[in-house]
């Protein structure tokens, strides 16, 4: 990321997870930032998406920080566990599982936008992406399925557009874009690769991306895009 300004803040949300580590390694040497600071539910301050009050509270700790705020990378995301897997039929459906995704998938990155982007600078060029999904595109969907995940990705997408349109008010060369990281091997996607899909390391992930992201201006904002900068459908 040697397109921002030196000396900034650069923070990774959800920075205990496979990708989310490997950005904060990858940031971290990069050497391109004064300081990286990770998140995540055991981080002090912790973030849980969960919880508001503990998004408040982080994004207070970077409004005390003397560098400007010029990325922020939201690594968070759900699509198994506490007993839920995706749904293959309707009839798999339920409300509890449904309320789980949106909670963490859309709502959760849409309360990090509404406490971080209003910390991103004027001037200059400034990112906040947040990790979305192929299979949250409406226009691609050709197998059905995954109906939580799914859902709750292309709710997330929404979210990112329209803060992009807000926050281009304000600081016109801040970029706010949704990110398909493609298939990484990290506990996320363990069971559910298909076999003829090419699965990258979190490492290698983390290096596409921040590349895509180096490249991106203020044009692709409010844009959903796969790992190598291609647009994606909604």
């Amino acid at each position: 990321m040697h397109s921002v300004r030196n000396g900034g803040l650069a923070i990774v949300i959800g920075h205990s997870g496979g990708i989310g580590k490997a950005l904060f390694d990858a940031l971290n040497q990069s050497g391109a930032f004064a300081e990286v600071i990770g998140y995540s539910r055991s981080s002090e301050p912790g973030i849980d998406l969960l919880d508001e009050q503990s998004i408040i509270a982080a994004a207070k700790a970077v409004e005390t920080r003397q560098s400007d705020l010029r990325l922020v990378l939201d690594a968070t995301g759900f699509l198994h566990g506490n007993g839920f897997t995706p749904e293959k039929t309707l009839k798999a459906i339920s409300p509890e599982h449904m309320a789980h995704a949106f909670a963490v998938n859309a709502m959760g990155p849409a309360l990090l936008m509404k406490h971080f982007l209003p910390l991103l600078p004027k001037h200059g060029k400034s990112v906040f992406a947040t990790l979305s999904a192929k299979v949250g595109s409406i226009g691609d969907n050709a197998l059905g399925g995954w109906y939580s995940y799914r859902a709750s990705k292309a709710a997330l997408n929404q979210f990112v557009h329209t803060a992009a349109i807000e926050l281009s008010r304000k600081s016109p060369e801040a970029i706010c874009v949704a990110l398909h990281p493609g298939t990484v091997d990290t506990g996320l996607s363990s069971g559910f690769a298909k076999a003829g899909l090419t699965v990258r390391t979190p490492a290698e992930t983390a290096a596409v991306l921040l590349a895509v992201l180096d490249q991106f201006t203020a044009a692709e904002t409010g844009g959903f895009y796969d790992y190598r900068g291609k647009p994606l459908p909604w």
